[in-house]
């Protein structure tokens, strides 16, 4: 299993997040991707909308991958959140989505955005995995699932 230590921040790991709708989820995402990441708030959750239109990023089992390209950014980012009250995702399966891992490229960062977006998906289509981040009692214990693959996969 990998890691996700090149893309998040631990400051990004959000342990109890509330959100009504995924239009608020994505604006407290891009305010935490600003804050840390030097991004525009108002255009991440710009970027995260207008992928949204195009199909949702909610792919089942409570878990969702809103992800965006916004310019002037260096690098892919993310910013995870479990939320609190899982809200509508208009997930394939229906099921609200609780597990959020956000990801922001640069404009131009066609596959590394494509390798970070699968890399991603693949952790959290893992049910046992997810189940894991569900069942964290801290941010610590979040924090050392999402940025620390080689002790999870000694465990």
């Amino acid at each position: 299993m990998t890691d996700l230590h090149d893309l998040l921040s631990a400051d990004a790991v959000l342990e109890r997040e509330s959100a009504g709708t995924r239009k608020m989820l994505f604006q407290r995402l891009a305010a935490v991707a600003a804050k840390l990441y030097g991004v525009d708030a108002a255009a991440a959750a710009e970027a995260l909308v207008g992928r949204e239109k195009l199909g949702s990023t909610g792919f089942g089992r409570g878990v969702a991958t809103p992800h965006g390209r916004i310019a002037g950014l260096p690098r892919v980012v993310a910013v995870f959140a479990r939320l609190t009250n899982p809200i509508d995702f208009a997930a394939v399966d229906d099921l609200p989505v609780d597990i959020v891992v956000m990801l922001l490229s640069p404009t131009d960062a066609g596959a590394e955005h494509l390798k970070a977006l699968a890399r991603v998906s693949r952790m959290l289509r893992d049910a046992n995995f997810v189940d894991k981040l569900r069942g964290a009692g801290s941010r610590d214990a979040l924090v050392a699932l999402l940025m620390a693959g080689e002790a999870r996969d000694a465990a």
